[in-house]
């Protein structure tokens, strides 16, 4: 029986395996495992961990963008995604995704929404905003 830590048995792993039992964990635990040692932070660098984090339709979503979605590695792309959101087919609608599960998120603009009286300057007003997004916010001026 070897007398070793648990970790000096993970390093004779094939990085393959490693990369693989990584990515059955989610992307924050992923992160967290690549300060354990140095086979853990190889692995956790993998294409193949960070593909499987990403939508199955990943590349359809990123076609749709306004702007080129430019990484290097499918880890830069997560992240890119998770901190950036893009807007998605002519500034329509926005995409991003939850960084700790990896979820989609979409957010659409105030102007595809069906709102009540929308169009009457007394209730509605159509402005831009810094903050935003999108070109244009609808800020409630009486109900």
């Amino acid at each position: 029986m070897n007398s070793g830590s648990g970790m000096e048995n993970f390093s004779l792993l094939p990085e393959g395996c490693t990369s693989h039992i990584l990515s059955l964990t989610s992307p924050g635990d992923v992160c967290r495992s690549s300060a354990i040692s140095h086979g853990f932070k190889s692995a956790a660098e993998s294409d193949t961990i960070w593909e499987r984090f990403l939508p199955s339709d990943y590349q359809q979503i990123i076609s749709r963008s306004v702007s080129p979605v430019v990484t290097t590695t499918k880890k830069d792309l997560y992240f890119r995604l998770s901190n950036s959101p893009i807007l998605l087919d002519g500034g329509k609608l926005s995409f991003s995704l939850e960084k700790e599960t990896g979820k989609k998120c979409y957010m659409l603009p105030a102007r595809e929404l069906i709102i009540s009286w929308g169009d009457t300057p007394y209730y509605w007003k159509w402005t831009s905003h810094l903050d935003s997004r999108f070109s244009e916010v609808a800020e409630l001026l009486s109900v």
